[in-house]
């Protein structure tokens, strides 16, 4: 049923989990909820765009990443629980965003990664959320999400 919605919404597959850039894994489980590592926007092997939300990257490709952030959180949780159809609740978003200074719109990048959970899962996507301006990211990412979900026992 996710994963289904999640085909029509990006109009393809789910993608595998974007391979780990350091010594970590993508998502690690303990007990029913999943944590995930770090994601950044990357499809097909590349980033989506490279740069400071702010200063090169317009507001509109900053949610887009966020969104593709998102779709990497999820590909990451299906990587240790086998569906997306065993999450019960997505619990939090921590959304990093790569801000130029005086850029203090870090809750509308991060609506890009809410508004796309809350399509797919509905009201078991209603989550917490922190939206964090940061100076640097890895690889000049424009965005950075990590996802907490529970899954059912």
């Amino acid at each position: 049923m996710y994963e289904e919605k999640i085909k029509e919404l990006i109009g393809g597959e789910i993608p595998a989990a974007p391979k780990p850039l350091a010594a970590y894994v993508p998502a690690q489980q303990t007990g029913n909820l999943v944590f995930t590592s770090g994601q950044l926007p990357m499809k097909d092997g590349k980033l989506l765009a490279e740069g400071k939300i702010g200063e090169n990257i317009s507001e509109e490709i900053g949610t887009d990443c966020a969104k593709q952030c998102a779709i990497n959180c999820l590909s990451a949780v299906k990587s240790v629980i086998g569906s997306l159809d065993n999450i019960d609740q997505i619990v939090k978003l921590v959304v990093f965003v790569n801000s130029a200074a005086g850029f203090s719109g870090q809750p509308k990048i991060a609506n890009g990664a809410s508004e796309f959970i809350l399509q797919v899962f509905g009201e078991k996507g209603k989550h917490a959320r922190s939206a964090v301006g940061v100076s640097e990211l890895p690889l000049n990412a424009p965005v950075e999400i990590e996802m907490i979900v529970r899954i059912l026992s």
